[in-house]
């Protein structure tokens, strides 16, 4: 199973752009700070992800604050010219 579920600002996004189908396409850098159990100790995790949206909900997101705080959930892949995963954002709700 392929499923993220992210709670992350909005760090940069670019403009509203469309794919060569016509599909309204958003890229964004989501940046997520938090503390996490590891070996038994309290561990400071800072991250920053690339993340695309598509259709609507890049329609919806293009609108959004640069720093407002959300719960982003999508999946991972990796694009045909990339190296890094990229997360791919399907729903996007009020953190």
């Amino acid at each position: 199973m392929n499923q993220v579920v992210l709670s992350a600002c909005i760090a940069e996004a670019a403009a509203l752009r469309y794919t060569p189908a016509g599909v309204p396409a958003l890229d964004l850098r989501l940046e997520h700070e938090s503390e996490a159990a590891q070996a038994g100790q309290q561990r400071q995790v800072k991250v920053a992800v690339k993340a695309v949206a598509f259709g609507a909900v890049a329609e919806t997101l293009v609108r959004q604050a640069i720093g407002s705080r959300w719960r982003f959930s999508g999946f991972l892949a990796t694009p045909r010219n990339g190296k890094h995963p990229v997360l791919h954002i399907q729903e996007f709700q009020q953190d």
